[in-house]
This record gives structure tokens, C-alpha cells and sequence, in this order.
């Protein structure tokens, strides 16, 4: 990522990146190389997966007329929706088949790096679960890491705000100091980072809804009477932006977490943007490293903030809420050592 954005400058001193696909292609990099040891390429099977996760959650996220009213499903397979959603996932099975099978015919030893697809083949077959995992859990759990766009957000917010901005790049440069990268252990230092990720989780959750669920017996909430077998949408989104809840929610203010204990690893119910108990996102370690790392990495240049108009902060809507029109930066490479000198 950061030697493109080099190349890039090499012409132009303040070149701008389309900094949207940027990071889309080197997340998709990173989950493909964990979960198959494949790099992401859109000739090759690993595109093929990249373009099946999307329409997953793209299908995920619309509007099923069935699941609300089930007398009126025919609606469903009338306008083809129905037979959308089977050629994907029967597309999406049919990837993940051969992706384990390819695995099976090549066990690795222990003391050979393994892939996510390995380690659970290898769970699979070991004595370490309490349950033993189905093809259709392991294909779930891969399914579930294909996608960020928590990312974006941060880079526009941060856009959005050259202040915070400016903090969080010191802060980064501090802890770096004049290392020519970025190590894993300096992550740990980075504090206001880790706000800022916060604060963009809050405003811009990855999931507005979280994964539906289904009442197990009748209730009685809000003087309501839920009926057994409701289906239940929880608005995170809504919960997270409450003016009952949070001080200013609509303003983007890292620093509301400097003093505070609420964390989103689902015990604090005002902001659970990957969910709660057991249904809580099973990749959430995963992707956060993955966006600590790359927001980090990104300290190597400095932002042209002298760009004139409104940042587009339209979304398309899926089961993850993305920008419509892609973030452009104009980028300046900046040197530790003429900096330091």
C-alpha cells in the first residue's frame, strides 16, 4: 500500500490516490493471504471470492419481503430475488468446497505456516472443540472476515477534521520516532489512534443493524407483547448516535474516550458496533489489527488539507454501510530524516 502511493508521487508531488480502492485492495490482500495463503487477484479465484463476498453483503442487506410478511414471499421469487440469493451462495459453497478439499490433499505439519483454512481443518480434526465444527461453520466463519470499510471512514473523518488529524499524526510519529516502519509492538503506544478508531466505529458502525435474531418465547418490552419467534433487529446505529447516551452524537470527538471505560467488545449495550454475546463478530481481533496497522503505516506522508468542497458522505446500503463516492487524497511523502535534521 504505501510503496503505491509512493510510486504515485514519484511524477506528482502532491499526488492524489484514490485512497478508497487503495485500501479496499490491500485489506482484501490481507484476508486472502490469512485465510487461503492466495494473493488477491481479480483474474483468479481469489477475485472471484472478492466478488461473491461482495454481493453477499450487498443480498444481506436488502429487502426481503418474506421475512416480514411470509404470506407474501411469492413477491420474492417473482421479482428474483430468491433465485438471486441461491446462485450466490450456491456460487460462494461451491468456492469454499473446493478451497477445503484443495486443503485436504495437502495437510501441513506443525512446524509449517498455516493459513486460517489449515488451523480449522486441524480444530476440526483435533479434540480442542467442544463441538465439531460442520463444513457449512467453517465456510460461515471465513464468509464473515471478507469484508472492512471501517477503514474509509476513519481516512474521511479524519479528512473531515484536520485537527484531529494533526493529533493523531503526532502521536503516530512520536511512538515511530525514526524508524523506517511501522512495528506491531507500537500500535500498543498509539492511544489517541485507538480513540480515533473508536469514535469511527460510533458514528459509522460497520453493521448499522446488528445480525438479526428471533425471540425463543413470548415477552412483554416497552408495554409491548413480542410474540415467540419475532424476528428482532437491533439499531446500533441508533443506539450509538442517542442523545440520551452520548454528549454531542453527531460530532466526531475521539477524545469522549480518553476517560472512559466503555469498549465495544460487547459488554457496554451503548455501543456494540460488532455486536454481543454469541453471535458477536467472530473476526473483530482480526480487523482491527488489520486497521490499526494500515492507519499507522499511513504517518509516512502528509495530507494536502488546502483542497476546496465538501467531502461526498453519501452511503450505499448492504449489511455494511459504505461511501458512495470514493475518498481522494493528494499526498506529500514525508521524510523522518529531513525532519529530524
Amino acid at each position: 500500500m504505501i510503496n503505491e502511493i509512493r510510486r504515485a508521487c514519484v511524477s506528482d508531488t502532491n499526488c492524489s490516490v484514490n485512497i478508497s480502492d487503495l485500501i479496499t485492495a490491500t485489506t482484501t490482500n490481507i484476508i486472502f493471504r490469512c485465510i487461503i495463503e492466495q494473493k488477491y487477484d481479480p483474474e483468479e479465484s481469489s477475485g472471484r471470492l472478492g466478488t461473491l463476498a461482495r454481493k453477499e453483503m450487498i443480498h444481506l442487506g436488502e429487502l426481503i419481503v418474506g421475512d416480514f410478511f411470509p404470506s407474501l414471499g411469492w413477491i420474492d421469487v417473482l421479482n428474483g430475488k430468491i433465485q438471486e440469493l441461491r446462485d450466490t451462495f450456491k456460487a460462494i459453497d461451491g468456492f469454499f468446497d473446493q478451497v477445503t478439499e484443495d486443503h485436504k490433499l495437502v495437510m501441513k505439519n506443525d512446524d509449517e505456516k498455516k493459513d486460517f483454512v489449515d488451523i480449522l481443518l486441524q480444530l476440526k480434526d483435533s479434540d480442542l472443540l467442544e463441538f465439531e465444527p460442520t463444513k457449512d461453520d467453517l465456510k460461515a466463519i471465513i464468509t464473515g472476515m471478507t469484508t472492512s470499510t471501517t477503514l474509509e471512514w476513519i481516512l474521511t473523518e479524519l479528512r473531515r477534521h484536520p485537527r484531529i488529524m494533526r493529533k493523531a499524526q503526532q502521536e503516530v510519529r512520536k511512538v515511530v520516532g525514526s524508524k523506517s516502519k511501522v512495528d506491531e509492538a507500537d500500535i500498543n503506544g498509539m492511544k489517541y489512534l485507538k480513540h480515533v478508531i473508536k469514535e469511527t466505529l460510533r458514528l459509522h458502525p460497520p453493521a448499522p443493524f446488528m445480525v438479526p435474531r428471533e425471540t425463543i418465547g413470548d415477552a412483554k418490552l416497552g408495554g409491548y407483547d413480542i410474540p415467540s419467534k419475532t424476528l428482532i433487529f437491533v439499531n446500533t446505529w441508533a443506539i450509538q448516535r442517542d442523545p440520551e447516551i452520548w454528549d454531542k452524537p453527531e460530532e466526531f470527538i475521539p477524545e469522549r474516550f480518553e476517560n472512559s471505560q466503555i469498549d465495544f467488545k460487547g459488554k457496554d449495550f451503548e455501543f456494540i458496533p460488532f455486536g454481543s454475546g454469541k453471535r458477536i463478530c467472530p473476526g473483530m481481533a482480526f480487523g482491527l489489527a488489520s486497521v490499526e496497522y494500515e492507519l499507522a503505516n499511513l504517518h509516512w506522508f502528509d495530507w494536502n488539507l488546502s483542497q476546496d468542497g465538501e467531502i461526498d458522505m453519501t452511503k450505499t446500503y448492504g449489511l455494511t454501510v459504505k461511501k458512495k463516492v470514493p475518498l481522494f487524497l493528494e499526498l506529500i511523502p514525508y521524510s523522518v530524516h529531513s525532519q529530524s535534521g
